[in-house]
Formats: C-alpha cells, structure tokens, sequence
C-alpha cells in the first residue's frame, strides 16, 4: 500500500504570496557498508547493509535494527 504524501508538501509557492517559501528538505545521508554509526537509542554500532536509500541494517551488538530513512537519530562517526 502506497502512502499519500501530506497535502502542503505538494502545494507550489506562489511568487505573490506574503509569506517565505518553505524550506528544501535536506539531502539524505548516505552510508555504505562498515560504516560506525551512532544512534539516539540504540548506540554504537557498524553498518552491514544498505537498501538504495530507503533503509540500512545496523549492528547494535547484541541486536541488528533495520532503520529507515531519513535517519533523524543516525550520525556517522
């Protein structure tokens, strides 16, 4: 099941609006494999998969967490 994206995010800015135009999202953190990251709630751990910008496996020792994209609670170390 596909999901419907928030109806404002598909609205354009009109050139004579008042107000500012929305901010560009950020581009998306890439990770590549045995690459350390940190994680709000899990921790340490060691990429051992990448799904083409829609996911990574991480190794949290003792578990392994699918995390999906965007990583909000991601960091690279």
């Amino acid at each position: 099941m596909k999901m419907k994206t928030p109806r404002a995010a598909t609205r354009r800015h009109l050139p004579t609006s008042p107000f500012k135009p929305p901010a560009a999202a950020p581009p998306v953190e890439r990770f590549a494999v045995d690459d350390r990251v940190n994680h709000d709630q899990y921790g340490l751990g060691v990429v051992i998969g990448v799904e083409d910008e829609v996911a990574v496996l991480v190794d949290f020792r003792p578990r392994q967490e699918r995390i999906p994209a965007p990583y909000n609670k991601m960091t690279k170390l």
